[in-house]
């Protein structure tokens, strides 16, 4: 099913037809844009580091510093999964770095799976620190700006607790598995060494970007442009086809999502979710809130999930944290949670690394209830 031509379908339908009216289109299109521009200039910058061995070198450096302690080598995949996430959101965590560290687990004859299963779950439960970690968070820093709120200084708690209660977790859980010591062999050398050097730095330059609060779309931007125009004059090869370096498939279906919110909004929807959702911002009320956003994130998607509840939020900003948390760190049930999941997935099948949907699930229900409750609680201590 080409999903992006059906989005592109409904969305010139609700348009065309009224169903979203004029003024709720534009507002949309006020918000979505920026959006969209930012999703996929910072696409480009993962390909181009994945390219210049960014990733590779991490690994391959991880694995250095381990001096051969499987434990330590899973405890620095860990430390490398949740900065990807937090620099350069999950998807790319899930598409570029998966690869990357399951080779680096059979280079090193460990397990594979319990390297990759931390990745799938630190794309998700480390993506609450920055605006740019998750695309939700793109969304509710445009409504928190609004209201005077800093994200990082809202959400730092939750996001902590997060990593640290999904860190415990999986340690507690694999412990078996990741003892012992494994031969460390020699690097590879990198293929162009100043452009390694230079897309860290670009990388670097632009996480420190976001953390000040500089705008997320002309940064990544201005760090793509530099990327490309390096590696054009360096005379390296394109990471992927000139015509797959911008997810534009991905783009349209985002778009799509947006719309069939806004007019399902437009239609009454936000009632019946505002009485899901309650009201207040208590402890209880809270923990109601990001019950409802995972439970939501699970059924459909978290994307659509977080766009169809964030009116009934009323604009408080401990509420949309709450419901960031519940849509940010509690799609991890099923496999159509967040896109995230999904990408990881594919990405495992790609490097024959066969992942049962069951297992999936089973690290999904061992998870998610606990970093929830536990970031949400994190979220009304600090606030």
């Amino acid at each position: 099913m080409p999903w992006w031509l059906v989005s592109v379908v409904v969305t010139v339908g609700v348009v065309a037809t009224g169903a979203l009216p004029a003024d709720d289109a534009r507002a949309l299109a006020d918000r979505a844009l920026p959006i969209l521009v930012f999703l996929a200039a910072l696409t480009v910058v993962a390909e181009m580091c994945a390219g210049a061995g960014v990733f590779t070198a991490a690994a391959e450096l991880a694995a250095r510093v381990a001096r051969g302690r499987r434990a330590v080598l899973w405890a620095l995949v860990v430390v490398l999964a949740t900065a990807s996430t937090a620099v350069l959101s999950l998807d790319t965590t899930a598409v570029l770095l998966t690869p990357v560290v399951i080779t680096l687990a059979r280079h090193t004859r460990t397990p594979p799976l319990p390297f990759a299963l931390a990745v799938l779950a630190l794309a998700n439960t480390a993506s609450l620190l920055l605006p740019v970690s998750n695309l939700t968070n793109l969304l509710a820093d445009h409504v928190l700006r609004a209201a005077d709120v800093g994200f990082i200084g809202l959400m730092w708690a939750p996001a902590l607790a997060a990593v640290v209660m999904t860190v415990l977790v999986l340690a507690v859980r694999d412990r078996h598995v990741l003892s012992g010591t494994y031969e460390v062999h020699p690097g590879r050398p990198a293929p162009d060494r100043l452009l390694l050097v230079l897309a860290t730095v670009v990388t670097g330059a632009m996480a420190v970007a976001f953390v000040v609060g500089l705008p997320t779309a002309p940064t990544a931007v201005g760090a793509a442009t530099v990327l490309l125009v390096a590696t054009r004059m360096r005379r390296r090869p394109w990471p992927v086809p000139p015509s797959r370096l911008v997810p534009w498939r991905t783009l349209l279906v985002v778009l799509g999502l947006f719309a069939v919110v806004q007019t399902a909004h437009a239609h009454g929807l936000g009632a019946l979710l505002a009485d899901a959702a309650g009201t207040g911002n208590g402890a209880a009320e809270l923990l109601r809130v990001a019950g409802v956003g995972a439970a939501a994130s699970n059924a459909v998607n978290n994307l659509p999930a977080y766009l169809a509840l964030e009116p009934a939020m009323g604009g408080d900003p401990l509420r949309i944290a709450a419901l960031l948390v519940g849509t940010g760190v509690g799609p991890l049930i099923t496999p159509w949670g967040s896109l995230a999941t999904v990408l990881w997935w594919h990405r495992c099948r790609q490097v024959m690394l066969d992942v049962p949907a069951r297992t999936i699930v089973v690290q999904g229900l061992l998870l998610a209830p606990v970093v929830v409750v536990a970031s949400t609680l994190a979220l009304v201590a600090a606030h």
